[in-house]
């Protein structure tokens, strides 16, 4: 369970959160039914919340539940929200939906990974991405974002890593919250200190001098399609590949291990990715 330093009240935990929110403490009072000065006194420490408004100002700060229970500890209440492990029975029908899900999404990739990165489950998909790479990397646990920004993962393949590389350390700072456990800070430190390989590029250069399936005769531009979203342009076996992603999580969870699992989804970004995919159906 999320644990909080004893320093830590949960006056500055809803300041910070209100903060990263970029409300007013007025406009929160608004949304929470209730008025300045007594917000302005929670958050000095002044007047101590009940545990019905740390709730409910957690619901309209949009905190995550790990993060709810770390406001209502440091509030002097018990947590509210359980941390069910993954492999425990209990969740035995979602394991299985969720593998149903990762299946029928094939050949594309798809992963589902905890709020650490932590690889819960993978489809075919994305075991073809990671075809090659060296042991250390695959063996379990496997962390997603090790695993594609390790300088011997899968970043030299990336052609446009720069750009990928930033948006991946972009969401690691949106989820480092003010309570959260220290492991994801850690892991944050570890990518983020990565070498780029000398290959790196921003996923412009040099790509006009390639033959890449799907571009069309005589365009200039070396991206072969107007991507609607960043893409991941990723080499596989001399072929370039380029997928959008999508990130699904669950409605209301009720559980912290269930709120933080996360399903990625990559989709084909041109016909020739999908038409190579599906070469390598059986």
């Amino acid at each position: 369970m999320t644990t909080v330093a004893p320093d830590t009240g949960v006056g500055p935990l809803l300041r910070s959160w209100r903060t990263r929110r970029r409300l007013t403490q007025l406009e929160l009072a608004l949304r929470a039914d209730s008025s300045a000065r007594h917000i302005s006194f929670i958050e000095t420490g002044r007047s101590r919340p009940s545990e019905e408004m740390v709730l409910r100002l957690a619901e309209h700060l949009d905190v995550p539940v790990r993060d709810r229970n770390a406001l209502l500890l440091a509030a002097g209440y018990a947590p509210r929200y359980a941390e069910t492990p993954i492999d425990d029975p209990a969740l035995e029908s979602l394991r299985a939906g969720l593998d149903r899900l990762l299946q029928g999404y094939e050949p594309y990739p798809a992963i589902v990974v905890d709020g650490a990165y932590t690889v819960v489950a993978a489809n075919r998909g994305i075991a073809m991405l990671l075809e090659g790479l060296p042991e250390h990397l695959l063996t379990p646990p496997l962390n997603a974002m090790r695993i594609t920004l390790h300088p011997e993962g899968l970043a030299p393949r990336i052609r446009n890593l720069r750009e990928w590389r930033g948006h991946l350390l972009a969401q690691m700072e949106r989820q480092i919250a003010p309570a959260r456990s220290e492991a994801l800070r850690e892991l944050y430190r570890e990518v983020s200190a990565y070498p780029l390989p000398e290959t790196a590029g921003d996923g412009l250069d040099g790509l006009e001098d390639r033959d890449e399936p799907g571009r069309p005769e005589g365009r200039e531009d070396p991206r072969p399609y107007p991507y609607f979203a960043l893409p991941l342009r990723i080499e596989h076996h001399g072929t370039l590949l380029s997928f959008v992603s999508s990130i699904s999580t669950f409605n209301t969870p009720l559980d912290v291990t269930v709120a933080e699992l996360a399903i990625e989804t990559f989709l084909p970004a041109d016909p020739a990715t999908v038409k190579y995919l599906q070469s390598l159906t059986p």
